[in-house]
């Protein structure tokens, strides 16, 4: 009896080994292998390289430069050498700030003192860092190839470009501008680099070796002219310094292509140390910001009216012998001055508001609001830069008598520079409104993508605008920017000085100056908007943006080699 029952035991026994083998061998023998190669192998991500940004001549805007990751093996030193790591690396890695240093140095010793095989201590590190601690021959580090963005224009184009951080999990990552609009193409697919390690976490150098090849970003060619650029940034800076404003944008559109020649604003920053600037000079205002767009709105509803043929050049405004009277309010002239026989081409020479009045009038609020959305109002244009912003249109069944005839001279309707940019190129381009684009190319080692020119719509017949460009062209010679322009070339602009609303009522000392134009008239090679902010020397539009934009002409007409027409 106790022989049959010890042999059922063994039996029992035996036959949980063979069932515990099959477990392990066969239910839990992926998971086990797995783990396995966990144990005896380690995977290191391989950084593609960063696609470069050029301007049109393909000189470089933004690229990559070699650095290096600085690595440590925690478990090979001890806690004392740790320590004197820590501050050997700090004191290299930062000279000039003894507090920086010391940030850096308790850093460094905390990441040693964790208990891991291999911990990374520090991005970026330059070739001269590199060899500067290499040559101390610490043990324990070692380095890793990675790269890092690089503007060699410093602050040049930073509102285009914007800039290279890192996300919340610590990869490279565009923000603002082209990098942020184009981080996909930008950043490339990373590579993987797997190898055996040994007991302490040593990579094993005879052991197996796989991985995949990172594949580098693609480079973006870009529609900005370098020389054009820089006319455009020497020349905003004088000016906002001249008139003591609180910021100033400009930029230059190609209008038969939609391209974008320069564009620049200030208060800037340097993209490549970002970090030291406020994060409100980060964003572009050329495309973030909304303002009201003064009398140089007059132009696009003088436009719809003429396409409507409400008015013409010649009909002569009944309500202009003093103010107007709308809905309560009384609408003047920016200057107190009245023209009973005033004509629509006297309208926007003079920058009149009761004309305006008059024209918002005969085109009527539903043809108003249709051509306000038609010119891109209320919508963003498309621009490919990551901060593009749209005000909202207030819907046309809340606008009252009053809004008809304020936004008829670009007053309680808001817009961004580059929606109010895009819409005048569409009179320059025969009522054809363009999509604005930064890029022209998007290329790799194997193939070229070619943002073509898009037409959004047809706007205004050709004949209109026609008719609009000769009134701004009469605006320029008699209006009152005439002493700015360039002897011997014809112009189209229209001025625009608009009050600031504060608490619910205009503030009338601090105003948005602004000028907006193309030349020349019959053949148009650029649209330029320059716009001001709160400028202190005159709030006045004509004596403040039209200068700037007169100089900026003017040195574009020899850059393009346009010869003077009279």
């Amino acid at each position: 009896m106790r022989v049959s029952f010890a042999r059922v035991i063994f039996a029992v026994f035996f036959l949980g080994i063979i069932l515990r083998l099959f477990y392990w061998q066969t239910v839990k023998a992926d998971e086990l292998q797995s783990l396995a190669e966990k144990q005896r192998s380690t995977s290191q991500k391989i950084e593609p390289k960063r696609g470069d940004i050029l301007f049109s001549d393909g000189s470089v805007l933004a690229s990559s430069k070699p650095t290096f990751l600085l690595y440590a093996l925690p478990k090979t030193l001890t806690d004392e050498s740790k320590l004197k790591l820590s501050k050997l690396l700090s004191g290299i890695l930062i000279k000039d700030d003894k507090e920086k240093a010391k940030e850096l140095e308790l850093d460094l010793k905390n990441k040693l003192l964790l208990n891991l095989y291999s911990v990374d201590l520090q991005k970026n590190i330059s070739i001269e860092n590199k060899k500067e601690i290499e040559s101390l021959k610490p043990s324990g580090i070692g380095f890793k190839d990675s790269s890092s963005r690089f503007y060699p224009e410093g602050s040049s184009s930073a509102h285009l470009l914007g800039f290279v951080g890192s996300d919340s999990r610590g990869e490279a990552t565009g923000y603002f501008g082209l990098e942020g609009e184009y981080n996909g193409e930008l950043k490339g697919f990373s590579g993987l680099l797997k190898l055996e390690k040994d007991s302490a976490g040593a990579p094993i150098l005879i052991g197996n070796f796989l991985g995949t090849t990172p594949r580098n970003g693609k480079n973006l060619i870009l529609n900005v002219d370098r020389t054009v650029q820089f006319i455009v940034e020497d020349n905003l800076k004088k000016g906002m310094e001249k008139y003591s404003a609180k910021s100033a944008s400009a930029a230059v559109m190609d209008p038969k292509t939609g391209g974008i020649l320069a564009l620049a604003s200030f208060p800037s920053y340097d993209p490549g140390s970002f970090d030291q600037f406020p994060k409100e000079t980060h964003k572009n205002p050329f495309v973030a910001d909304s303002y009201e767009p003064g009398s140089t709105f007059k132009i696009l509803v003088m436009s719809g009216a003429i396409n409507e043929e409400a008015v013409k050049s010649d009909t002569e405004c009944d309500i202009c012998e003093g103010p107007v009277e709308v809905g309560g309010f009384e609408i003047r002239t920016w200057d107190n001055k009245y023209f009973p026989r005033l004509t629509m081409k006297d309208t926007i020479i003079h920058s009149d508001n009761t004309g305006m009045v008059f024209t918002g009038r005969k085109l009527g609020l539903d043809k108003l609001y249709s051509y306000i959305q038609n010119y891109g109002f209320g919508e963003k244009t498309n621009i490919d830069l990551q901060d593009e912003a749209s005000p909202d249109l207030r819907s046309k069944d809340n606008w009252r008598e009053i809004d008809l005839a304020t936004t008829s001279f670009g007053q309680g309707i808001a817009v961004t520079p580059i929606q109010m940019l895009t819409a005048v190129s569409a009179i320059a381009n025969g009522g054809k409104l363009m999509e604005p684009h930064v890029v022209k190319e998007v290329r790799d080692d194997s193939s070229v993508f070619e943002i073509k020119p898009k037409v959004v719509r047809q706007v205004i017949s050709e004949n209109a605008a026609k008719i609009i460009t000769d009134m701004m062209v009469a605006a320029v010679n008699e209006g009152e920017a005439k002493f700015a322009k360039p002897k011997g070339f014809n112009i189209a602009g229209k001025t625009g000085t608009a009050q600031i609303p504060v608490a619910g009522h205009y503030d009338p000392n601090k105003t948005i100056a602004s000028f907006v134009g193309f030349a020349p008239p019959e053949d148009p090679k650029f649209v330029i908007l320059v716009r001001y902010d709160q400028p202190t020397s005159s709030i006045f539009g004509a004596e403040t943006a039209a200068p700037t934009f007169f100089e900026i002409a003017k040195q574009l007409f020899n850059y393009y080699k346009i010869a003077p027409s009279e």
